[in-house]
C-alpha cells in the first residue's frame, strides 16, 4: 500500500454559481461542490466518518486554496498534478489550512477553527461519503 504525505496546495480558480461552487484544478478539471452552502459558527465540527474538503478564497472570490484533510485514497501525484493540498493530522493535531483557518484532527471528527479577523475571503467546507454530501460556509456571527 503506497504511503501518502501532506500537500500543499496550489491557488486554483473558483466560481461561485447558484446551487454551489465550482473549484477549477490546476490541470484543467473542474469539481462542483452542491450548495448553496449552509451558513455555520467557528469552530465548525465535521460529522462523523466523512471526506472533508476546505476552501479558502480571496477577497475576490475568484481564486483560493482547497485542501483535503485525512484524505488516505488519492495518490499523492494526482493531488499534486490537481493543486489540491492535503493534510494528515492524528487526534488533537491541530495544523495551519491558512492564516486564520486552523484544522484540528478528532478521530473520526475534524474542527475547523476560523479568526475572520485574519482573513479576507470566505471558508467553505465540504463533507461527503457515497450517500450524502454536506456544504457549509463558516462565517463571522459578530458581523
Amino acid at each position: 500500500m503506497e504511503e501518502h504525505s501532506e500537500i500543499s496546495p496550489e491557488t486554483l480558480s473558483v466560481q461561485l454559481v447558484e446551487g454551489g461552487i465550482t473549484v477549477t484544478y490546476s490541470d484543467g478539471r473542474e469539481v462542483f461542490y452542491r450548495g448553496p452552502p449552509t451558513p455555520t459558527d467557528s469552530p465548525h465540527q465535521t460529522a462523523p466518518g466523512k471526506d472533508t474538503h476546505v476552501l479558502v478564497t480571496d477577497a475576490s472570490e475568484t481564486q483560493g486554496v482547497l485542501l483535503y484533510i485525512n484524505e488516505d485514497r488519492t495518490e499523492d501525484a494526482i493531488l499534486k498534478g490537481s493543486g489540491v493540498g492535503r493534510v494528515l493530522l492524528t487526534q488533537g493535531e491541530e495544523s495551519t489550512l491558512f492564516p486564520g483557518v486552523t484544522v484540528r484532527g478528532g478521530g473520526l471528527r475534524d474542527e475547523i477553527i476560523v479568526d475572520h479577523d485574519l482573513l479576507d475571503g470566505r471558508v467553505f467546507v465540504f463533507e461527503e461519503d457515497q450517500f450524502e454530501e454536506f456544504a457549509y460556509e463558516i462565517v463571522d456571527q459578530a458581523a
